[in-house]
């Protein structure tokens, strides 16, 4: 069945980096677009980034713009989100999803299946 297993969140002290990776199996990995977001306490899920099947389109948040990047290997069947200059308001569980298509997308109903989650705190 299609399962979606992220890893990598963690404790890291504002201004640190993380590198947060999802792998995919149970289906075609190169065929999907695939999207991280988050979600904090209190606070609903919220999109961070998406890359395009092929790696060569990628969307983000405003507010990650040039400190977080989103990037794939198809031969591994890995997204990754790597995280840097991280501040406290960065603190959530962290999500990966996948949808079929070529293009990122930023909607959280577009998606058709989740991972469970990482959580990443960070620090102040």
């Amino acid at each position: 069945q299609v399962q979606l297993v992220e890893s990598g969140g963690g404790l890291v002290q504002a201004g640190g980096s993380l590198r947060l990776s999802c792998t995919a199996s149970g289906f075609t990995f190169s065929n999907h677009a695939m999207g991280w977001f988050r979600q904090a306490p209190g606070k609903e899920r919220e999109f961070v980034a998406a890359i395009g099947w092929r790696g060569g389109s990628t969307y983000y948040q405003a507010s990650v713009k040039g400190r977080f990047t989103i990037s794939r290997d198809n031969a591994k069947n890995t997204v990754y989100l790597q995280m840097n200059s991280l501040s406290p308001e960065a603190t959530a569980v962290y999500y990966c999803a996948a949808t079929p298509g070529i293009l990122p997308i930023t909607s959280n109903s577009e998606y058709d299946n989740w991972g469970q989650g990482t959580q990443v705190t960070v620090s102040s």
